[in-house]
């Protein structure tokens, strides 16, 4: 048995033996607001995985709640990468831009996103519009502030090296800069991934009428609790998936890297 395998089972272990204590704890306590996690996974199955068997057991529920809300997370995420590593790149190559803008980014950033959902409701009206601006808006900044912080860190040997060779333009942004920033890049594309799983919950609370956080709002309106508590485990699932996805996308990415300077650079 190898090392990484004894630790996944040491970790599962660890994690079935908490469940097993939530549920005789649950059990005891007997309160109505506090299920069992048997009771709330057999809501699961109901809501989500008692579907037919001709759409791999998947419920209308998956494909009218579950699939959009992941469509506006991964949308709102890749917006906000596309503008966050532009930005980011033009930022950190910029000796004084900076100076200049780094108040404003400051500003931006104090700003909780869940504030501004009256005002994007008022720029784009109900639907995915707002909810996609609201999770642009949370999770561009990590992902700016970490490219400038690695855009601005490229090795010195590096850069001269490159003008040695005379490289410049698009050869020395994607062969030079954007290598040598992808770990800071990549620490600021999992703290965004968490907010945007976050943002995405928060900004389905209002004005709409699917989604995960819609279907949560609503089974608590109800008194639904095991339905309620199948959402929060289901966004847990969900965190806990595309974390492991990007992680192994971030590993392929980094491979050429040696060890020490990935953990480094990733605050692993």
């Amino acid at each position: 048995m190898t090392a990484r395998t004894t630790r996944f089972l040491q970790q599962w272990l660890v994690f079935a033996g908490l469940v097993a204590v939530w549920e005789l704890a649950t059990r005891a306590a007997r309160a109505p607001f506090f299920p069992p996690p048997s009771q709330i996974a057999r809501a699961m199955y109901q809501q989500w995985l008692s579907g037919p068997a001709s759409r791999l057991f998947l419920t209308d529920d998956v494909f009218d709640h579950v699939f959009p809300s992941i469509g506006r997370m991964l949308g709102g995420w890749a917006g906000a990468t596309v503008v966050g590593v532009a930005l980011g790149v033009l930022l950190g190559r910029s000796a004084v831009a900076m100076d200049f803008v780094g108040p404003l980014l400051a500003f931006g950033r104090a700003i909780p996103p869940p504030t501004l959902v009256p005002v994007f409701l008022v720029l784009f009206s109900l639907g995915t519009p707002m909810q996609l601006a609201t999770i642009v808006f949370g999770t561009v900044w990590p992902i700016v502030l970490n490219t400038v912080d690695g855009v601005r860190a490229v090795d010195k040997v590096k850069v001269d090296t490159a003008r040695a060779f005379r490289i410049q333009g698009p050869q020395w942004l994607f062969g030079v800069v954007l290598p040598s920033a992808l770990p800071k890049i990549f620490a600021g594309l999992r703290v965004s991934l968490s907010l945007a799983l976050i943002l995405m919950v928060i900004s389905e609370l209002v004005g709409t009428t699917n989604g995960i956080g819609y279907q949560m709002i609503y089974a608590q309106r109800q008194f639904e609790l095991p339905a309620m508590w199948s959402g929060i485990v289901l966004l847990g699932v969900l965190g806990y998936v595309f974390n492991t996805l990007l992680l192994a996308v971030e590993r392929r990415a980094l491979a050429w890297q040696p060890v020490g300077n990935h953990a480094q650079a990733t605050g692993g």
